[in-house]
């Protein structure tokens, strides 16, 4: 399973510029369902100029391994590269439930660099020791 992050402000379509964007919708995703997981909601801000703006975008999609864009700047794709959170970019108003299905497509065949990346980090080594290590309860 994977998370993805869309840049919306209507829920049903990625139709937002990432530094600008007022929301954020994310699903998980396997290869054969995807389920709403998380809202985000953000005070219009202007696109350029306001760095501080992208700390808090980034820290509410940290566990994704995408976000859907209209557009990002070069700063955030750094910053977001660096949180290891994929931009991909697609073109005006691609609808969330399409892009869904190609994730879901790209889960099952394979051959999409960054999805096969999110799920090969998935089954790494070191988040199972990672895992161990937490604290258990009943």
């Amino acid at each position: 399973m994977i998370r993805v992050a869309f840049a919306s402000d209507d829920r049903l379509r990625v139709n937002q510029h990432f530094g600008a964007a007022e929301g954020f919708i994310v699903y998980d995703v396997s290869p054969d369902r995807a389920a709403l997981v998380a809202l985000g909601e953000f005070s219009a801000t202007a696109q350029d100029g306001n760095e501080d703006k992208l700390a808090a975008k980034i820290e509410f999609l940290t566990g994704c391994a995408a976000v859907f864009v209209m557009a990002v700047g070069a700063s955030a794709i750094k910053q977001l590269l660096a949180a290891d959170i994929q931009p991909v970019r697609v073109g005006e108003s691609a609808r969330i439930g399409d892009l869904l299905a190609d994730i879901q497509s790209g889960m099952r065949a394979g051959g999409v660099p960054w999805i096969d990346k999110a799920l090969a980090a998935g089954r790494s080594p070191e988040r199972f020791f990672k895992m161990a290590e937490e604290a258990w309860t009943d």
